[in-house]
């Protein structure tokens, strides 16, 4: 089945996303099978630039996707585990948390097509 990758304008995890200077929001489907990709850092509060994690400002999250109503969104309780790097220590790193993204996807590409997940 073909893989439909849709970028999105909006954070897909992380209740203080909206502090965050870096967010990104990818969705895989492949027929009902819905899979959110979402990388979040850069959160800057009233005290300056802080930790989003343990020792991380950048972090990686995969999340089977549910119907809000509107949208189809990260159903926090079904994350999905990732082989590949998920956090990152410092706060210049932007470039390094697209990558970490990109890398993210590739994998979930890559286990959709073996036929790893279920809807």
């Amino acid at each position: 089945m073909k893989i439909k990758r849709t970028e999105r304008g909006w954070a897909g995890h992380f209740i203080c996303a909206h502090m965050c200077r870096f967010r990104r929001n990818t969705m895989l489907e492949c027929g009902y099978l819905r899979i959110v990709i979402s990388t979040v850092g850069g959160m800057k509060t009233s005290r300056g630039f802080e930790t989003i994690g343990c020792d991380r400002h950048y972090e990686t999250m995969v999340f089977h996707a549910a119907f809000d109503g509107e949208f189809w969104d990260a159903d926090v309780e079904r994350e999905i585990d990732l082989s590949s790097p998920w956090s990152l220590p410092d706060l210049d790193m932007e470039n390094e948390a697209n990558d970490m993204h990109e890398t993210a996807v590739g994998e979930i590409l890559t286990r959709i097509e073996a036929g790893e997940f279920t809807p």
